[in-house]
C-alpha cells in the first residue's frame, strides 16, 4: 500500500465525514426546508453535479441499494437548488468544525495546513474522477476554515473515485462492498449500518452470491480468498489515491502532519459512534 496515501486518508477522513456525523451541516440543510437525512445527504454530496438523474448520481455514488437514490434525487431539487445546498453544507461544516477545534482554527499553522491541503486536493489530474471533477469545478472558499473542509472532501471524492475502480476490477459489487467491508471489520453483514435496513432476504442473496464466488466461506465469514481482495482493494485505492499528495515537499507533508495529527484526533473523539 501507499503509505503517503494511507496516512493523510485516516488524518483528512476526519474532516471529510463531517457532514455525516455533526449536527449544525444537517441543521444549515434542514433550514432550506428538508425534513430527513437523507434527503440532506443526497442533496449536499449530489449538489456539485447539478440537475443529475437519480441513474446518474446512482452510478457515481456505486454503493447504494436499488431504489434507494430514486427515493431522494430528482426530488430534493424541488426544495432547493444545488447552489444554495453546497452553500448551506459548507456553512454547516464550517461551524461544526470551529466547535469542535476551538481556538485551534484561529492559528497560523491551521491556516497553513488547510493552505497546503487545498494546493495538494487541486493538483490531481480530474480525469475519470467523476465526482471530483465536480467538486473541483466550486470556487475554493474564501473562509480558512470552509476552505480545510472542501480540501477535505476534495480529497474524499478523489479517493472514491479510485475506490470505485479498485471494486470494480475485482468485479465487487456496491453492496458487496460493505458487506466485504462488515466481515473484515469482524461485524456480520446484517448489522452493519450502512446495510443494515435492507430487507433480510436482498442482504442473504448478495452474501450467497459472495459465497458462490468463494469470497465468503460457509461460516459466513471472509474466506482466504475474500481478504486478498479486500486487500487488493485497499493497495490499489492508496495507489490511486496518491497523486494529489505528489505536488508537497517532504517538508510540507511532514508539516501538514504534524498539524492535522492533533485535528483527527479531536474530530474522532467528537464522533457519537
Amino acid at each position: 500500500m501507499n503509505s503517503i496515501a494511507r496516512r493523510m486518508f485516516e488524518l483528512v477522513e476526519p474532516i471529510g465525514v463531517i457532514p455525516y456525523w455533526a449536527d449544525e451541516p444537517t441543521e444549515a440543510m434542514f433550514a432550506l426546508g428538508f425534513d430527513n437525512y437523507w434527503d440532506t445527504y443526497f442533496a449536499g454530496r449530489a449538489a456539485p453535479l447539478g440537475l443529475a438523474t437519480a441513474e446518474v448520481v446512482d452510478a457515481l455514488f456505486y454503493n447504494f441499494a436499488p431504489g434507494e437514490v430514486g427515493r431522494h434525487i430528482p426530488t430534493v431539487w424541488n426544495i432547493t437548488t444545488p447552489e444554495a445546498a453546497i452553500t448551506a453544507r459548507q456553512a454547516g461544516c464550517a461551524t461544526a468544525l470551529r466547535r469542535v477545534l476551538g481556538e485551534i482554527v484561529d492559528t497560523s499553522r491551521f491556516e497553513h495546513a488547510a493552505e497546503l491541503l487545498i494546493k495538494a486536493a487541486t493538483s490531481a489530474p480530474c480525469e475519470g474522477r467523476p465526482m471530483y471533477a465536480a467538486l473541483r469545478a466550486i470556487p475554493i472558499p474564501h473562509d480558512v476554515v470552509t476552505q480545510l473542509f472542501h480540501a477535505a472532501s476534495l480529497l474524499r471524492e478523489h479517493r472514491g473515485d479510485g475506490h470505485v475502480v479498485a471494486l470494480m476490477t475485482e468485479g465487487v459489487g456496491g453492496l458487496e462492498s460493505h458487506v466485504l467491508l462488515a466481515l473484515d471489520m469482524g461485524m456480520p453483514a446484517e448489522k452493519f449500518g450502512r446495510i443494515h435496513h435492507l430487507p433480510a432476504t436482498q442482504i442473504t442473496t448478495v452474501i450467497d452470491g459472495m459465497r458462490d464466488r468463494g469470497l465468503i466461506g460457509d461460516d459466513r465469514w471472509l474466506s482466504e480468498r475474500g481478504r486478498a481482495v479486500k486487500q487488493r482493494v485497499e493497495a490499489l485505492t492508496d495507489h490511486l489515491a496518491a497523486p494529489p499528495y505528489d505536488v508537497l515537499s517532504p517538508h510540507e507533508l511532514d508539516q501538514l502532519e504534524t498539524t492535522l495529527e492533533p485535528l483527527a484526533t479531536l474530530l474522532l473523539a467528537a464522533q457519537p459512534w
